[in-house]
């Protein structure tokens, strides 16, 4: 920042501290962030349909079926190149690292964020990626907001609460539902919905969607019109379709992380890129429905049209054949996952919003295609509500986020006549899912690394502590052939400590010595040679693991012996110690940060 610019900035901020309060700023600061996460939603929409509308030129058009493996391919490989030669940073996976940035980074996001996704994201589904862009418009929302707040100089509470309104912008603004912006905010992030926050989340869910009708007008995302009102009758079906969306929801998840581990075993980019580019282009040649975010085919199982879905592919389904339709609608549910999980792990940037709700809505048309097919029951049931409402059950699934998911389909369907439906099929799919996932797909890492954000305070205080803050160093080391005089002389005597870890020659550590060791004979220079360490160390109450030791059980292992300090062994080697006490501290200082 030039001189002078720098000096008109810091007039401005010394102005802004003298007439505007905290909270008015972070207000005003939330509706620009809501403005900026919809003009970058709109801007990845509009460039996404720009790439898919240069594809789908005359001569392209004529051989648009031969085109549908290469395509992924090619844009995969852009997607590598941009990132090796253009940005030359980790591109991060939208709302996961979000999150990562949340709990472990202050809330502060990488500037390249801003931008990185804006590009790379549409050229993966311009291209046929079978991801969705909803996760990156969050990021790129997300790291402005983060780095909108380091600009004016907010502390790390506002930045996490920016970082919401800016998911919550950018989902108001991509589906024109406010509401379930904010229960997505609030959900997602675990945010605490109190007064202060939730002004700032209307603010950026306002600014956002109004943003979004500027500039795209009434045109909705999915486009659905309230048909078949809910009956009574219907109440067990819709819960046996809660059952069948959480059993999709796992296997969803299941195939997901399997293939990612799969992948995870490859450490060259281009290999990656090469397998998994292959597969999804394979996949994509003969299910074109699967090519790109899956929106059309969303909308026209939204409104009964499953003859356009049907007969775009190489197999031949007969259109007439209801049996034949069900069976190829419910490949389209096996596979979508699997093209996702290619795209991935081919090295795409996407998300996993848009796989979902088309997962959802094939799913609760398949189920109610099949109950109307078998004539077991005298009732028939509305292909469409179902389908409607299956995208609730795979959100509250997959995503762990029922609130979000019957918000949503609630304020696409332009009312409330099917949220009792919601309810049931949401909640059961979330309780049953919960069981055998544990935690959503953008959550699962971060979880396993106990680094995930949660609504429970004392995890989340723990989780943000910089354990690398907490270890001490600065102890005299003891070899175990040491003499009691070594000791004495050129430990005690030159430090304020008053115990000493035992280590040998490769620094691996063996045991501890303390004063209270060594109390008794400390004195007795008869024996300061012939007095041993090795005969005098014992090992330690307990040992913290630099590498996945979080800071939660690290708490747990001191209330477990009861010790004040703990050794800390990183790559297997001798590190350092961590106090009871400076945990502590630490803890306290953090939480009032937090809660301020």
């Amino acid at each position: 920042m030039p001189g002078s610019s720098k000096k008109l900035f810091l007039k401005f901020l010394k102005w802004r501290y003298q007439y505007i309060s905290n909270r008015q700023f972070t207000n005003i600061a939330s509706a620009v962030i809501g403005l900026l996460a919809g003009l970058g939603a709109v801007i990845l929409k509009n460039l996404t349909h720009l790439i898919q509308n240069l594809l789908e030129g005359e001569f392209i058009k004529q051989m648009h079926q031969a085109f549908y493996f290469i395509f992924p391919i090619i844009g995969l490989l852009i997607v590598l190149l941009f990132i090796k030669y253009v940005i030359r940073k980790k591109v991060g996976h939208g709302i996961p690292s979000t999150l990562y940035a949340i709990s472990k980074q202050k809330g502060i996001m990488p500037r390249h964020q801003m931008w990185a996704s804006l590009i790379t994201a549409p050229i993966t589904v311009g291209f046929g990626g079978s991801v969705g862009l909803e996760g990156p418009t969050v990021a790129t929302g997300a790291a402005l907001g983060s780095n909108f707040a380091r600009f004016f100089h907010l502390n790390q509470t506002t930045r996490t609460l920016l970082i919401g309104a800016a998911a919550a912008g950018a989902m108001s603004s991509i589906f024109k539902a406010p509401i379930a912006g904010i229960v997505f905010a609030v959900e997602i992030f675990s945010l605490e919905l109190t007064l202060a926050s939730m002004i700032p989340l209307l603010l950026a869910s306002i600014t956002a969607i109004l943003t979004s009708y500027f500039f795209l007008g009434d045109d909705v995302l999915l486009h659905f019109d309230l048909q078949d009102k809910f009956v009574l009758n219907d109440v067990l079906f819709y819960v046996f379709l809660g059952v069948v969306s959480a059993a999709t929801s796992i296997y969803f998840s299941k195939v997901y992380f399997a293939i990612s581990d799969f992948f995870k075993k490859f450490d060259n980019p281009y290999k990656r890129l090469l397998i998994g580019g292959l597969l999804l282009g394979i996949i994509v040649y003969f299910i074109p429905p699967l090519f790109g975010e899956g929106y059309e085919t969303i909308n026209n199982i939204l409104r009964g049209n499953v003859i356009d879905v049907v007969q775009n592919n190489r197999f031949q389904i007969a259109t007439d054949t209801t049996l034949e339709i069900i069976m190829f609608l419910a490949g389209l549910i096996m596979f979508k996952i699997v093209a996702m999980s290619f795209t991935f792990g081919a090295g795409g940037i996407g998300g996993v919003f848009a796989p979902t709700l088309f997962t959802g809505s094939v799913t609760g048309y398949v189920f109610a295609s099949i109950v109307n097919y078998s004539n077991l029951f005298s009732h028939q049931l509305s292909l469409t509500n179902f389908a409607m409402v299956g995208m609730a059950g795979l959100m509250a699934g997959i995503l762990q986020a029922p609130l979000t998911a019957i918000f949503l389909i609630a304020e696409i369907t332009g009312g409330y006549e099917l949220f009792v439906p919601l309810m049931i099929v949401a909640s059961i799919s979330f309780i049953v899912s919960k069981k055998y996932i544990p935690h959503n797909i953008y959550a699962s890492e971060l979880a396993k690394k106990g680094q995930l954000i949660t609504h429970d305070r004392d995890k989340n205080v723990l989780m943000m502590l910089d354990l690398d803050k907490l270890i001490e160093t600065n102890f005299v080391l003891l070899y175990p052939e040491m003499t009691l005089g070594d000791v004495v002389n050129n430990a005690v005597a030159k430090s304020s400590r008053n115990h000493f870890p035992v280590v040998n020659e490769e620094n691996e550590f063996l045991g501890i010595l303390t004063i209270n060791d060594i109390r008794s004979i400390m004195f007795d220079k008869e024996l300061y040679e012939t007095v041993k360490v090795r005969s005098l160390m014992h090992a330690g109450s307990d040992i913290i693991y630099y590498e996945k030791d979080s800071a939660e059980e690290i708490l747990n292992k001191f209330k477990r012996c009861g010790a004040w300090n703990l050794v800390v062994l990183k790559e297997g080697k001798y590190f350092g110690f961590i106090s009871k006490s400076r945990l502590l501290t630490a803890y306290r200082r953090k939480l009032i940060v937090v809660t301020s």
